[in-house]
């Protein structure tokens, strides 16, 4: 072999040796942005609210991907009857609307009253109320987060911190099923 296919075979090997390093490289820092790329294409397929443990999950192919504390209507037991009775409604309804400039740091607002809803309220003569949502806090500049947290604070909300409704914000599509129990 005369010298300059040695020379050739020796800066194919430092460029194969540098080719190895990157890759090593890239493979041992991947988890992190496997792991972001995960979450980002994780999607939230239906939202399920547990009033009795004041609990909200957000679930992919049926398993709970994440999960938040939550604050009621000051009247939490019970389906909601009519506007103004303070209750948390029971049952499944659609997200529906996005509305990031709501009086509450931003809101998703789903399907109550459903048809079955609107007839209940109907036979009893009373106007069942609406636009409830999953949303912040109050956006006062005056409220303190702390005096949110850990009550049941809504007229019919399902309320969370805003660093939460931040991250569910952008997990929960319009159109996805929401189940409220009792």
């Amino acid at each position: 072999m005369n010298k300059s296919h040695t020379h050739l075979g020796i800066e194919m090997w430092k460029i194969a040796l540098k080719l190895g390093c990157f890759f090593a490289v890239v493979l041992f820092t991947l988890p992190g942005p496997l792991k972001l790329w995960a979450e980002c294409e994780l999607r939230v397929d239906r939202v399920v609210v547990k009033k009795s443990e004041r609990k909200m999950y957000l679930l992919s192919n049926g398993q709970t991907i994440k999960e938040y504390s939550i604050s009621l209507g000051l009247n939490p037991v019970g389906h909601k009857i009519k506007r103004g009775d303070q209750r948390t409604p029971e049952g499944v309804y659609v997200i529906n609307h996005r509305n990031s400039k709501s009086k509450y740091y931003k809101s998703i607002l789903f399907s109550y009253p459903n048809e079955q809803d609107r007839r209940q309220a109907k036979a009893r003569g009373v106007d069942p109320g609406g636009d409830l949502a999953i949303h912040g806090l109050p956006t006062r500049d005056k409220e303190e987060a702390w005096d949110y947290i850990e009550r049941d604070w809504t007229d019919g909300c399902i309320a969370v911190t805003n660093d939460q409704m931040e991250e569910i914000w952008h997990l929960v599509d319009i159109g996805i099923p929401i189940e409220i129990l009792p």
